[in-house]
């Protein structure tokens, strides 16, 4: 990925990598293989529990159980507004425009009267954000329990399934089936199923996890997972969603 972004003539744009401890060290061993890049890179070793703010999501790091330092990655939005209610502001006497914007932006704002309306005056109560949760490789883990608590999407690997399972432990993966427990304790919305070894079709593994907790998926490749706000509806995984469309052939 790296040579390829200066393939594609990235030169002057800065890229931050981060990861858990021992990144810096693999960046040395990696060196030869890497050489010169033509765009300046940073190396950022993230403590468990540390957050990486970027703009409307923050990226919060945790703890996952793969026999060395290893972390699992949540996507965190930030709270939204709550929703605006145009009764309510009719009733109070603001204007429809840009008054209304900058409440809903947080903003009070001052009417031609000289009343002040606040933001909680015409406001519902906060919404939340999105939250996937992404485990890495981890055999089943309290911590990815608790860091995808009420998450949107849960990405978790299954290496084997459930017949596997002292192969899963003796390298440190996880199966089908207890990557369905960890989404059932954790009460996520929809749980996609990664990592899958080549020996299976995926089909097997979705049926083991879906015994534990129906709402799992097991994404191919250019399959998307479409994850809208908690009150516009339920994620849902979209085949193919990604392969760009085939070109019409013009009929003879």
């Amino acid at each position: 990925m790296l040579k390829t972004f200066a393939l594609r003539g990235r030169e002057n744009t800065p890229l931050t990598i981060y990861g858990p401890r021992g990144l810096r060290e693999l960046f040395k061993q990696l060196s030869p293989f890497i050489g010169r890049l033509p765009y300046p890179t940073s190396l950022v070793e993230l403590e468990l529990g540390e957050t990486v703010p970027h703009g409307e999501y923050a990226i919060e790091a945790f703890a996952a159980d793969h026999g060395i330092a290893a972390l699992g990655y949540a996507l965190a939005e930030v709270e939204r507004p709550g929703r605006f209610d145009v009764a309510i502001a009719d009733g109070l006497g603001v204007p429809a425009g840009p008054a209304r914007g900058r409440l809903q932006a947080g903003e009070e704002v001052e009417l031609p009267d000289g009343r002040t309306v606040k933001p909680d005056d015409v406001l519902g109560e906060p919404r939340a954000g999105r939250r996937i949760v992404i485990s890495g490789d981890t055999s089943p883990s309290p911590g990815v329990v608790q860091a995808a608590h009420g998450a949107d999407l849960l990405v978790h690997e299954a290496s084997f399934l459930a017949e596997e399972r002292d192969r899963a432990r003796e390298t440190n993966h996880s199966t089908a089936a207890e990557a369905a427990e960890v989404a059932r304790l954790a009460q996520v919305r929809l749980l996609a199923l990664t990592h899958v070894s080549p020996r299976y079709f995926g089909r097997e593994l979705a049926e083991e996890a879906c015994a534990v907790f129906p709402d799992t998926v097991v994404p191919r490749d250019f399959d998307v997972i479409e994850v809208p706000f908690p009150e516009r509806g339920a994620p849902e995984l979209v085949e193919r969603g990604a392969r760009p469309p085939r070109p019409m052939i013009p009929a003879e």
